[in-house]
């Protein structure tokens, strides 16, 4: 069944990639060269070691109640475990702050890394998100994007899970799919890993969700069957056709037909579209 909360609480920008969150701290890390993107030091294993023992004996419970969250398709999990084990990347809708929380628990007891906004990993979450497997982005520094895509390639080269959200950002119980960026076919396609497609769809809360709880939407978290490389097709045109299928599963996880999402499958500064309102989250932080 198809729910769509349509709430104005949240300031969507004009672009589809494009953040509205204000984080108010910067404590000044420098993304560059020398940055370690995967970070292999036994203080940082034991710091992601005692975040996973919260996260799945305290954490996955709270945060479940909390979101209304039901889980569906971990059965594909179990089927293609070897084939996981070998090295995927995953992607999903971007709509709840803390909705790589429930894919952790979702993905169980795989260990994905997520690649991040690097203004998070300067910010007031900055601690937990890399704990929890954060990788900052870098932005406009060539050495830093040639080290971190180096990095992360041989992470997933080894069998690591990546999770990205190709979206570019999170809108918060937004329901159309937004155009997807290209850096997971990237990805799949250079090191030919499948990838492994999730979404986040909404159902109408209890009275008790929405009257106590002020609760805009539950939560269903959708596990898809993966996604492989079309190798018949010629190398340059893997990525694209790849990225094509992977919006498609992800509208289709989100019981929303492709041909009826507003938007196109793939991102060409693409912008938002009002299908409900024209008044974005007056006083919500991060509003202007």
């Amino acid at each position: 069944m198809y729910f769509d909360p349509k709430t104005n609480k949240f300031p969507y920008p004009e672009k589809t990639d494009a953040h509205y969150l204000v984080l108010k701290k910067d404590d000044g890390t420098v993304f560059d060269e020398n940055y370690p993107y995967i970070d292999n030091s036994k203080k940082m294993k034991r710091k992601m070691g005692t975040t996973r023992f919260l996260l799945y004996f305290i954490v996955f419970f709270i945060s479940r109640v909390r979101m209304g969250l039901r889980i569906k398709g971990r059965n594909i999990l179990k089927k293609n475990k070897n084939l996981l084990k070998d090295g995927v990347v995953s992607i999903c809708n971007h709509v709840h702050m803390h909705d790589f929380i429930s894919i952790m628990n979702a993905v169980r007891p795989f260990k994905p890394m997520i690649l991040a906004w690097d203004k998070n990993i300067r910010g007031e979450m900055s601690s937990l998100i890399r704990s929890v497997g954060g990788i900052p982005i870098p932005q406009n520094d060539y050495k830093a994007t040639k080290a971190f895509l180096s990095q992360v390639g041989n992470y997933i080269d080894k069998g690591g899970w990546l999770h990205i959200y190709p979206e570019g950002s999170m809108w918060e119980y937004y329901a159309p799919i937004r155009p997807f960026k290209k850096g997971a076919a990237y990805f799949a396609v250079k090191y030919d890993k499948p990838i492994l497609p999730l979404a986040y769809s909404y159902r109408k809360p209890s009275w008790i969700r929405r009257v106590i709880f002020k609760q805009i939407a539950c939560f269903t978290l959708t596990i898809g069957e993966p996604l492989f490389i079309n190798k018949n097709l010629p190398k340059e045109e893997q990525e694209e056709d790849l990225l094509m299928r992977c919006h498609e599963s992800v509208c289709l996880l989100a019981n929303i037909l492709p041909t009826q999402n507003l938007y196109e499958p793939i991102y060409k500064n693409s912008k938002r579209i009002d299908y409900y309102t024209d008044t974005y989250g007056v006083g919500y932080k991060g509003s202007h």
